[in-house]
């Protein structure tokens, strides 16, 4: 047997704004420690039988950034699916096991499907739910995790089952969406209702067949959408048309809603899911003064607060109560009560299309980053940091010229007609239409700075000539 994890990737974050953010969302920041939350769900897999390489779903806009976090922690095989658009997660577990089917032989696998951006403090007993999960699914059912509810949470699902056990799971009777505080209450006094963790296990097979009977649309439809899929690089990019054509539902209402085959089983592994400042408040180590202080911070007669600071100093005084989260080009002020309405102010900035809700100062890219350092009219300067053996691509500005300024490392510049190979201190000025690329051809980082100037500054004027990455279309560095 083998299990395949299916990390589910596509989320955008937007209650734990302005620290996510649609470019860089939550799952992929270290929120808890040195490891995002992504890689620990990779992590936590570590010590559980028979797992297989993970199959991976997300965005495409954060495609390198999840092959770099996945080589950061080790995990050189892996199956990376890309989303065109987002459809929730019924077409997109579909998607994996399709590819699955195709991949494995069909009697030896079982999916497990998981989050990117979930907590748990007991691994142990997390590979033990697991191991009798396998046991239900290898019987053919479709297993779903619940977690016994400590409080009248109006933010999760919930899961009514039956008290009738069948060894360690029972019948779900049905879903329930997220209720109001009164309900939530009443489950918790009841007893049979557990949290919806929304993650699964069931053989791939039996799944589609529940699809087939339940919601085949979709299966029609992603199924169209892999078979005219292309290969990326390192990853398998779904056509878009059929994949958008797809009903957009949650794996619940598409399936478990519907199905007679579903058990549910306990999972008491320390289990939270982190979607808002005043969750994270709750979960994180806090001083004697009940703070949360990550940064640079200062506080006198500060109780009670979540504040988040690694840019620059801040300091505080005589506030409680208070989630403030500081980034180089938006901050967050709110009362730990209104936390979780962040995507109220998310959905404007949306609106205004306001460049703050979708990305940070720093951007990440397949060679490394930038950081937007300063910017004005006609102008704007930034900080490069390209990986070992990485390269930009060769392009060309119709608007705007570039000097670069190397500060560490060693640079192999394609300027125009000169090959150049600067070092620490050395500059190089690449005027409006010149083909240029740069290159770190060393084992070091390559740090620059680069000042452009022009009459439009946007990252849409750009030619690509050629690129390592396969980005050539694309209207972005």
């Amino acid at each position: 047997m083998t299990i395949i994890p299916v990390i589910l990737s596509g989320g955008s974050g937007t209650r734990l704004w302005p620290l996510s953010r649609q470019q860089y969302p939550k799952q992929f920041i270290p929120l808890l420690g040195g490891n995002s939350l992504f890689q620990e769900a990779l992590i936590r897999l570590n010590g559980i039988k028979d797992v297989g390489r993970p199959l991976i779903i997300c965005n495409s806009d954060h495609r390198f950034l999840v092959a770099e976090q996945l080589k950061q922690i080790g995990v050189d095989s892996s199956t990376i699916l890309l989303e065109p658009v987002g459809r929730n997660t019924a077409p997109a577990i579909t998607a994996a096991a399709l590819k699955i089917i195709n991949d494995f032989n069909l009697e030896d696998v079982m999916m497990l499907v998981l989050s990117a951006d979930h907590v748990m403090t007991d691994i142990n007993e997390f590979h033990k739910v697991v191991f009798k999960a396998t046991i239900q699914a290898k019987a053919g059912r479709l297993v779903t995790f619940g977690v016994s509810p400590t409080s009248a949470n109006t933010g999760y699902g919930y899961i009514n089952f039956s008290n009738k056990s069948n060894g360690d799971s029972h019948k779900v009777i049905k879903f329930v969406e997220k209720p109001n505080k009164e309900k939530a209450e009443l489950y918790l006094k009841q007893g049979n209702y557990l949290w919806n963790s929304g993650m699964f296990m069931f053989q791939p097979e039996v799944f589609l067949e529940e699809l087939t009977t339940h919601s085949e649309e979709i299966l029609k439809t992603v199924k169209k959408s892999l078979e005219n899929s292309s290969d990326d690089l390192d990853f398998i990019r779904l056509e878009r048309d059929a994949f958008e054509s797809s009903p957009n539902l949650s794996i619940d209402c598409a399936v478990m809603e519907k199905s007679n085959n579903v058990v549910v089983l306990k999972l008491d592994a320390g289990w939270i899911d982190v979607g808002s400042w005043t969750s994270l408040y709750e979960i994180s180590e806090k001083d004697k003064s009940g703070n949360v202080l990550k940064g640079d911070i200062f506080t006198e007669e500060t109780t009670n607060s979540y504040i988040d600071a690694r840019h620059h100093m801040v300091a505080t005084l005589g506030i409680n109560d208070l989630v403030i989260i500081d980034t180089p080009n938006a901050t967050l002020v709110a009362t730990r009560d209104k936390a979780s309405q962040v995507p109220k102010i998310v959905k404007k900035l949306q609106k205004l299309e306001r460049e703050e809700y979708r990305s940070n100062r720093k951007v990440y890219r397949p060679w490394g980053w930038y950081d937007l350092i300063e910017s004005g009219l006609h102008f704007q300067v930034k900080r490069l940091h390209v990986y070992p053996g990485a390269k930009l691509s060769l392009q060309k500005h119709h608007k705007r010229a570039e000097h670069w300024v190397i500060v560490t490392g060693t640079a192999s510049i394609i300027n125009g007609e000169d090959k150049l190979v600067l070092n620490e201190g050395g500059s190089t000025f690449i005027p409006i239409g010149v083909v240029h690329s740069l290159e770190n051809t060393t084992n070091k980082l390559l740090e620059i700075i680069e000042v452009q100037s022009g009459s439009y500054l946007g990252e849409d004027d750009i030619i690509r000539f050629k690129d390592e990455y396969g980005r050539v279309v694309e209207s972005n560095k």
